[in-house]
């Protein structure tokens, strides 16, 4: 039976920093996340879809954090946006508007792991720039426990949904593409 936690064996993330990106690592240790939880798992399957199914984690557990690039005039900003895997954001109306831009769009990788330090497939909002907004979906925010990236392919964190809330730069919204 699929669960949050699945066939893994979690560990408390201070107990495991090495797992992790360096920007996370960081952030745990600045005291946010209190309560997460990191697993080492196999770096092929880090993408959703395949980690829930090897691991019987209910992708209703899981969240996605994608990073967007937003633009107005000549200011470029940067926002990771977090939904549960089972929903799409509406990244070009609620996003758009909400960061106050007229053009959006998916983030370059190579330039995203060149600002984060961390390694696509595994972005976290854990340990993002400071300056960064983070858009945390209000099922997220209120989900007793959601599996997230650790910023490197090879590890996820189980993570309080109100701890993703409480992140420096974190703003619960309703972001899910009504449907």
């Amino acid at each position: 039976m699929s669960s949050a936690r699945g066939t893994l064996e979690w560990t408390p993330l201070a107990d495991g920093l090495d797992l992790v990106a360096p920007p996370v690592a960081e952030a745990a240790r600045a005291g946010h996340v209190p309560g997460a939880e990191v697993v080492g798992i196999d770096a092929d399957l880090a993408d959703t879809a395949a980690f829930c199914e090897a691991y019987a984690v209910t992708p209703e557990a899981s969240a996605n954090c994608v990073v967007v690039e937003g633009r107005r005039g000549e200011r470029t900003t940067m926002a990771a946006v977090m939904v549960l895997a089972t929903d799409r954001a509406d990244v070009n109306r609620t996003v758009r508007k909400h960061l106050g831009v007229r053009r959006i769009s998916f983030a370059d990788q190579t330039a995203t792991e060149s600002a984060t330090g961390m390694t696509s497939g595994g972005i976290t909002p854990v340990g993002l720039p400071a300056d960064w907004p983070i858009l945390v979906d209000e099922r997220v925010a209120a989900a007793e426990a959601v599996v997230i990236g650790g910023g490197v392919r090879g590890a996820k964190l189980l993570v309080p949904g109100a701890e993703l809330a409480a992140l420096p730069g974190a703003e619960v919204l309703d972001l899910v593409v009504p449907g």
